[in-house]
């Protein structure tokens, strides 16, 4: 079925026919009044958008400030977790800082790739001991996949958050969400 049997003219024709003959235009299209009409409605259609595409249009001079204030902003709305420290102010880090650490050791695991983290506080977390709560979406490459590799993804996650973060995991739930192919 053509994409343009909707636009048939009262002629027989269609607006793709008259488009694709817009600059050797045949008898019928020049006599006929529907054809012609057709015809210029798409040489004003096309002269427009050729006037628009070769404007040049600049950014505004603060587009990049803007864009970075948005992100800034957007960082700071995220859930953040305590760090353990001995100080009356501890420190804190974003989940989405913690998911792409945690992200990024999965992906170290042959065959896997991780595709999304979801990082929660866990209920019994404290300032003291800081714990978690993490769903780990990950694509596994097409094969024999053994219970070893789900084995070397969790300990090297748990290794991650523990090594490099400083939080303990409460629960590491891991989803196979995709499978790749060769």
């Amino acid at each position: 079925m053509e994409v343009t049997a909707d636009y048939a003219l009262p002629c027989g024709r269609d607006v793709e026919q008259v488009w694709e003959t817009i600059e050797t235009a045949d008898e019928h299209t020049r006599r006929c009044p529907h054809c012609a009409a057709v015809r210029e409605s798409l040489l004003v259609l096309r002269a427009a958008t050729l006037e628009m595409a070769s404007e040049r249009v600049e950014p505004p001079s603060d587009l990049v400030s803007r864009v970075m204030s948005a992100v800034r902003a957007d960082a700071r709305r995220g859930d953040a977790v305590p760090l353990p420290s001995g100080g009356t102010d501890p420190a804190r880090i974003s989940t989405r800082a913690i998911a792409a650490v945690l992200r990024f050791a999965a992906d170290g695991v042959d065959g896997v790739r991780a595709r999304g983290c979801r990082v929660s506080e866990a209920a019994e977390s404290s300032e003291a001991d800081p714990v978690i709560e993490v769903e780990l979406s990950i694509a596994i490459a097409v094969g024999p996949a053994t219970a070893r590799t789900f084995d070397v993804v969790r300990e090297r996650v748990i290794a991650a958050a523990s090594a490099r973060i400083g939080v303990r995991l409460a629960r590491l739930d891991l989803v196979v969400s995709d499978v790749l192919e060769g």
